[in-house]
């Protein structure tokens, strides 16, 4: 997920869309596509990244993808909570039928 980790990067320096774009020499739209997903950066954009926030393009895309990983973890724990919940009233009712 790396339109999220740049997000989360610009979030995190509490800078505005607008603000990172005047600094990045981009458009704010372009930052705005980018934090969404419907564009990926190119690698000269992500240098841009790295230079603004001394950060190396290597932990940003490793931050991506322990970002991407802790959402689907959060997703199977949920799903599995809910087939655990599923089960439990399913015994429940179980043992009220026989009584």
């Amino acid at each position: 997920m790396l339109n999220e980790a740049l997000r989360l990067l610009r979030t995190f320096h509490d800078l505005k869309q607008v603000d990172l774009a005047e600094r990045l020499g981009v458009g704010r739209s372009y930052i705005s596509e980018l934090e969404s997903g419907t564009k990926t950066p190119s690698m000269d954009v992500l240098k841009r990244y790295s230079e603004n926030f001394n950060v190396p393009v290597s932990s940003i895309m490793f931050f991506a993808e322990n970002v991407e990983n802790s959402e689907g973890r959060a997703n199977r724990i949920a799903k599995a909570r809910g087939a655990i919940a599923t089960k439990i009233i399913r015994f429940l009712q179980a043992i009220e039928e026989r009584s």
